[in-house]
């Protein structure tokens, strides 16, 4: 019943930005928490941004400075701002979501280039 889809990704040259977005439906409840992950090829999914729904956000090392996260309560959205991107950048960026149990997206392919 819930169904996280996230939009956004595309191609993006090393040091230009993009934004991501998820909109989230299907609960009756609000989410503890929402926020963002994602998996390089190759890789394991790691954590990239998380926020509450009072809005305290929480980042990754590799994406301090260069990323927020937002979120849009009242219409169950959330954000990806990606400034100066980079190379290692580039993975499938999965929207994500808890409350009892955790919720994924499909994930939206983010491709950072020189």
């Amino acid at each position: 019943q819930v169904q996280l889809v996230e939009s956004g990704g595309r191609l993006v040259q090393a040091g230009g930005s993009l934004r991501l977005s998820c909109a989230a439906s299907g609960s009756n409840f609000p989410f503890n928490v929402m926020g963002w992950y994602r998996q390089a090829p190759g890789k394991q999914r790691e954590l990239v941004a998380l926020i509450t729904l009072e809005g305290r956000p929480t980042y990754a090392d590799s994406v301090k400075g260069r990323f927020t996260v937002s979120s849009d309560n009242a219409r169950d959205m959330v954000y990806l701002q990606m400034n100066s991107l980079k190379l290692e950048d580039t993975a499938v960026y999965y929207c994500y979501a808890e409350r009892i149990r955790d919720y994924w997206g499909q994930g939206t392919p983010v491709t950072v280039s020189s």
